[in-house]
Protein backbone atom coordinates (compact mmCIF):
# COMPACT_ATOMS: atom_id res chain seq x y z
CA UNK A 1 0.00 0.00 0.00
CA UNK A 2 1.27 3.10 -0.39
CA UNK A 3 -0.42 7.08 0.01
CA UNK A 4 0.92 9.62 -2.34
CA UNK A 5 0.57 13.64 -1.36
CA UNK A 6 1.24 15.92 -3.96
CA UNK A 7 2.41 19.63 -3.60
CA UNK A 8 3.76 22.63 -5.16
CA UNK A 9 0.95 23.52 -7.50
CA UNK A 10 0.30 27.68 -8.58
CA UNK A 11 -0.10 30.23 -10.80
CA UNK A 12 2.65 31.16 -13.01
CA UNK A 13 3.77 33.13 -16.02
CA UNK A 14 3.93 31.74 -19.35
CA UNK A 15 8.13 31.26 -19.22
CA UNK A 16 8.31 30.50 -15.40
CA UNK A 17 9.38 27.23 -13.29
CA UNK A 18 7.58 25.47 -10.55
CA UNK A 19 8.48 22.33 -8.75
CA UNK A 20 6.07 19.72 -7.84
CA UNK A 21 6.59 17.15 -5.39
CA UNK A 22 5.38 13.47 -4.02
CA UNK A 23 4.98 12.27 -1.12
CA UNK A 24 4.86 8.97 -0.45
CA UNK A 25 4.42 6.57 2.81
CA UNK A 26 4.87 2.83 2.31
CA UNK A 27 8.06 0.96 3.20
CA UNK A 28 7.88 -0.42 -0.72
CA UNK A 29 7.90 2.78 -2.28
CA UNK A 30 11.23 2.28 -3.51
CA UNK A 31 10.22 -0.81 -5.26
CA UNK A 32 7.50 1.53 -7.53
CA UNK A 33 7.52 2.80 -11.02
CA UNK A 34 6.98 6.32 -10.60
CA UNK A 35 4.83 8.27 -12.83
CA UNK A 36 3.35 12.28 -13.20
CA UNK A 37 0.21 12.76 -15.24
CA UNK A 38 -2.23 15.74 -15.84
CA UNK A 39 -5.02 16.23 -16.97
CA UNK A 40 -6.81 19.70 -18.28
CA UNK A 41 -10.81 20.43 -17.91
CA UNK A 42 -12.67 18.31 -20.59
CA UNK A 43 -9.41 16.65 -21.62
CA UNK A 44 -8.63 12.76 -20.67
CA UNK A 45 -5.67 12.19 -18.05
CA UNK A 46 -2.20 11.99 -20.09
CA UNK A 47 1.05 10.88 -19.62
CA UNK A 48 3.79 13.51 -18.62
CA UNK A 49 6.86 12.03 -17.37
CA UNK A 50 7.55 8.58 -15.57
CA UNK A 51 10.31 6.91 -13.51
CA UNK A 52 12.14 3.23 -12.95
CA UNK A 53 12.08 2.33 -9.37
CA UNK A 54 15.49 3.04 -9.18
CA UNK A 55 15.78 6.14 -10.93
CA UNK A 56 17.80 4.44 -13.68
CA UNK A 57 15.84 4.95 -15.96
CA UNK A 58 13.02 8.55 -16.98
CA UNK A 59 10.64 8.71 -20.00
CA UNK A 60 8.59 12.06 -21.31
CA UNK A 61 5.96 13.15 -23.08
CA UNK A 62 7.02 14.85 -26.40
CA UNK A 63 5.14 17.82 -25.33
CA UNK A 64 7.09 18.22 -22.39
CA UNK A 65 11.11 16.65 -23.20
CA UNK A 66 13.90 19.29 -22.31
CA UNK A 67 11.17 21.50 -20.18
CA UNK A 68 10.62 19.18 -17.31
CA UNK A 69 12.59 16.69 -15.51
CA UNK A 70 11.52 13.52 -12.82
CA UNK A 71 13.88 12.95 -9.98
CA UNK A 72 13.01 10.18 -7.34
CA UNK A 73 14.62 9.88 -3.85
CA UNK A 74 13.98 6.78 -2.11
CA UNK A 75 15.62 7.84 1.08
CA UNK A 76 12.98 10.73 1.65
CA UNK A 77 10.23 8.68 -0.37
CA UNK A 78 9.58 11.66 -2.96
CA UNK A 79 9.34 12.11 -6.37
CA UNK A 80 9.99 15.50 -7.90
CA UNK A 81 8.68 17.17 -11.28
CA UNK A 82 10.59 20.46 -11.98
CA UNK A 83 9.09 22.11 -14.52
CA UNK A 84 10.93 24.81 -16.67
CA UNK A 85 9.80 27.06 -19.66
CA UNK A 86 6.03 26.56 -18.49
CA UNK A 87 3.63 27.11 -21.08
CA UNK A 88 -0.41 27.84 -20.80
CA UNK A 89 -0.96 24.71 -22.38
CA UNK A 90 0.87 22.80 -19.94
CA UNK A 91 -2.12 24.09 -17.16
CA UNK A 92 -4.05 21.11 -15.74
CA UNK A 93 -3.97 19.07 -12.45
CA UNK A 94 -1.09 17.27 -11.90
CA UNK A 95 -1.16 13.56 -10.46
CA UNK A 96 2.00 11.62 -8.99
CA UNK A 97 0.79 7.94 -9.28
CA UNK A 98 2.83 4.80 -8.54
CA UNK A 99 2.91 1.07 -9.84
CA UNK A 100 4.38 -2.07 -9.81
CA UNK A 101 7.78 -3.37 -12.63
CA UNK A 102 7.83 -0.90 -15.64
CA UNK A 103 6.77 2.85 -16.07
CA UNK A 104 3.92 2.61 -19.00
CA UNK A 105 2.17 5.66 -20.26
CA UNK A 106 -1.52 4.57 -20.00
CA UNK A 107 -3.21 5.70 -16.51
CA UNK A 108 -4.80 2.36 -16.09
CA UNK A 109 -1.72 0.25 -15.22
CA UNK A 110 -1.12 2.40 -11.96
CA UNK A 111 -2.52 1.57 -8.72
CA UNK A 112 -1.90 4.41 -6.39
CA UNK A 113 -2.62 7.73 -6.96
CA UNK A 114 -2.19 10.99 -5.39
CA UNK A 115 -5.10 13.78 -5.12
CA UNK A 116 -3.77 16.31 -7.09
CA UNK A 117 -2.14 19.47 -7.51
CA UNK A 118 -3.57 22.85 -9.78
CA UNK A 119 -0.80 24.38 -12.28
CA UNK A 120 -2.17 27.04 -13.98
CA UNK A 121 0.06 29.15 -16.41
CA UNK A 122 -1.06 32.63 -17.84
CA UNK A 123 -0.10 33.95 -20.89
Amino acid sequence: QVQLVESGGGLVQAGGSLRLSCAASGRTFSSYAMGWFRQAPGKEREFVVGISWNGGNRYYADSVKGRFTISRDNVKNMVYLQMNSLKPEDTAVYYCAAKAEVVTTDPRGYDYWGQGTQVTVSS
